[in-house]
């Protein structure tokens, strides 16, 4: 059972920058495709982005894309999600889960069998 742990949410300010880190403690995430989701309240959970384990290569949801980096740390065993020029529209809790590994990754919840708890980014002045 891989047991997910997000690191790194909190309050920033409009224009700010924030990043939140994904490790499976006593595990290797490069085995696994990778992605964050985020979940605002009364709105449903939609994909932000993906890490491919096998490709290295990440995608972005358009509404990040441009703003929001994501990258795996090998050493550090952590995938990581840069997060610049904030939004109040950013603001949700965001969620990494694992699933099978691909050329290319996907932002579909059923495609993801492991999640964390989640970590809570509110942008607001």
């Amino acid at each position: 059972q891989l047991h997910l742990v997000e690191s790194g949410g909190g309050l920033v300010q409009p224009g700010g920058s924030l990043t939140v880190s994904c490790a499976a403690p006593g595990f290797s995430l490069d085995a696994f495709d990778i992605a964050w989701f985020r979940q605002a309240p009364g709105k449903e959970r939609e994909g932000v982005s993906c890490f491919s384990g096998r490709s290295e290569t990440g995608d972005y949801v358009p509404s990040v894309k441009g703003r929001f980096t994501v990258s795996r740390d090998n050493a550090k065993k952590t995938v990581i999600l840069q997060m610049n020029s904030l939004k109040p529209e950013d603001t949700a809790r965001y969620y990494c889960a694992a699933g099978a590994i691909h050329n290319q990754c996907a932002m579909e919840t059923y495609k993801y069998v492991y999640w964390g708890q989640g970590t809570q980014i509110t942008v607001s002045s």
